[in-house]
């Protein structure tokens, strides 16, 4: 004889699979701010802590992902419990992506702890905190279904890329005094790089917000919905 669900166990389900989702989503956001702190605060031992957290950001992406094809299969939904559904498979991998860039900067860390400062660290920290507030914004929106907030964290963007060149321009500055600096410059960048991607990948999240609440596919720049209007 086949269960039957009732709707409340289909409820509490969605409400289980956003839980997760958030959670992920509080780990990958605490892991970016701890793998900066390693590198401005040169902590050798934050660094590790967020190399070695990385495991339990992989282990809740593939649970969230389990639970998703689990309700896909026993539920069968339309709509846009359908439209959710999908875009929160997406919205894990580009969380347990930034873990990963987390983890890249933590690497870094442990590679400039090793050397005299460069220089004093003031612009990385800020960029940090924009694309951290960045992935906070994309998960407020998702979980608020606001389309417009999700919008203003695509526009945010631009403010990352130039944080990016501001400090790559400097850095640049510092390989061409002196060749011994190019170790710990190349070093810097690729952080303000990983950062960059955060900041991508927080666009990810947004734009997979507005097409769960509007069903408005708005990547590249809505070339899909051109492209069908033609």
């Amino acid at each position: 004889m086949p269960l039957v669900h009732t709707d409340r166990e289909y409820e509490a389900e969605l409400t289980k699979l956003r839980e997760q989702i958030l959670l992920l989503g509080a780990k990958v956001e605490a892991a970016i701010a701890d793998a900066i702190r390693s590198i401005v605060e040169r902590n050798d031992a934050l660094a590790q802590a967020v190399i070695d957290g990385d495991a339990d950001v992989d282990r809740l992406e593939v649970e969230t992902d389990q639970l998703c094809l689990t309700i896909l299969a026993r539920r069968q939904p339309v709509a846009s419990d359908l439209r959710f559904l999908t875009i929160a498979l997406k919205l894990v991998t580009d969380l347990e992506r930034i873990g990963d860039l987390s983890v890249n900067i933590a690497e870094r860390a442990l590679e400039l702890n090793k050397e005299p400062l460069l220089k004093p660290y003031v612009d990385l920290p800020v960029m940090a905190q924009a694309a951290q507030g960045m992935v906070r914004e994309a998960l407020d929106a998702f979980v608020s279904r606001d389309a417009a907030r999700a919008e203003a964290v695509i526009g945010r963007d631009a403010t990352v890329d130039a944080y990016y060149e501001q400090i790559f321009r400097e850095l640049l500055t510092y390989m061409m005094e002196d060749a011994r600096n190019i170790y710990r410059a190349t070093r810097v960048q690729s952080v303000a790089k990983y950062l960059e991607r955060i900041g991508d990948h927080a666009c990810n999240l947004a734009e997979m917000v507005v097409f769960m609440v509007r069903g408005e596919d708005i990547r590249h720049g809505g070339v899909a919905k051109e492209a069908g209007s033609s």
